[in-house]
């Protein structure tokens, strides 16, 4: 991720413009986010027996969702990728992860400074709203050009008698985002609260 960081910093100053940032770093972004399929993997298994307090549901939306308009709409749908609401995701993800890893690796050395604990618990406060901002726009943006070609569609009459119609898919995948996404967000305001009000604590007891 902060590859990606780096690429998207790059290509800024080399163009001198925001604008279609996003082919500067398509290749690491596919690598990086399909490969966290396996570490996500694992974190879910934990979940399922009970093992890590987390989630399944909410951990398994979030990590679908980004494989999900990684693959199945930026990379689909062409059209979109020149679109500003790509970089608002690609950001939010990129501060997110480098935040996230740094806040578990220096957590395995037992040695968590209280800025990266901090940026953990309280940058999400922006950085969900506007990754999600940024894939709902996404989506949004691609609507027109897959109702137009008619992308990933199976119309009837075929011989499996079956019908699928992606444009409308889409769609339930952004609704599926009202119930879901506050779960989510109000989950880790619990958390914030829990963790940062057991460090004050910890420091006044100190």
């Amino acid at each position: 991720w902060l590859v990606i960081a780096v690429g998207l910093v790059r290509a800024y100053l080399a163009k001198g413009s925001y604008h279609s940032l996003y082919y500067s770093i398509e290749k690491p972004l596919k690598f990086f986010q399909t490969g966290a399929l396996l570490e996500e993997y694992l974190l879910i298994a934990k979940c399922l027996p009970g093992i890590v307090p987390s989630s399944v549901v909410l951990t398994a939306f979030q990590v679908m969702s980004r494989v999900f308009l990684t693959w199945a709409v930026t990379h689909s749908v062409k059209e979109v990728q020149t679109e500003d609401s790509v970089l608002l995701f690609v950001v939010a993800w990129t501060i997110t992860e480098i935040i996230r890893y740094s806040f578990y690796t220096f957590s395995l050395l037992n040695h968590l400074p209280y800025l990266i604990k901090w940026a953990r618990y309280t940058l999400f406060i922006v950085l969900y709203p506007m990754g999600v901002s940024g894939e709902l726009l996404t989506i949004y943006a691609a609507l027109p050009y897959v109702r137009q070609s008619g992308l990933y569609s199976i119309s009837l009459p075929n011989k499996y008698n079956f019908s699928f119609d992606y444009y409308t898919f889409l769609i339930l995948v952004m609704i599926s985002y009202i119930p879901i996404f506050p779960q989510l967000y109000f989950h880790m305001l619990h958390q914030r609260r829990k963790v940062l009000s057991h460090t004050e604590e910890h420091k006044k007891s100190e």
